[in-house]
């Protein structure tokens, strides 16, 4: 098993950062990914971004390219998610996900979550 615990989000201004962490614990050895998702009210969830644990590679949705940056702390089971240039359409509550190695990143869907961490951009 593995529990993550995502935190950072906020309310910021239209332009302004946030960064997203997400801690995971337990048997860590077997999340091969760790991906950030989110969810409007009234829109379907949406993969933002996720980083390959083995590889240090990673992955971002059109909508948050060259604006959000996802990296894994020194800190090796914390992986960030630096939002930058936000606007309203950012507004979601964000959730951490991870998956095991095995399972597809891409097309696979998720065997943890974490609670989720609300992130509100005003104009």
């Amino acid at each position: 098993q593995v529990q993550l615990v995502d935190s950072g989000g906020g309310s910021v201004q239209t332009g302004g950062s946030l960064r997203l962490s997400c801690v995971y614990s337990g048997n860590t050895d077997e999340i091969g990914c760790v991906a950030w998702f989110r969810q409007a009210p009234g829109k379907e969830r949406e993969k933002v971004a996720n980083f390959y644990t083995v590889t240090g590679g990673s992955y971002y949705s059109d909508s948050v390219k060259g604006r959000f940056t996802i990296s894994r702390a020194s800190a090796k089971n914390t992986v960030h998610l630096q939002m930058d240039s936000l606007t309203p359409d950012d507004t979601a509550m964000y959730y951490c996900a991870a998956y095991t190695r095995g399972n597809s990143c891409r097309q696979g869907d998720p065997n943890y979550w974490g609670q989720g961490t609300q992130v509100t951009i005003s104009s």
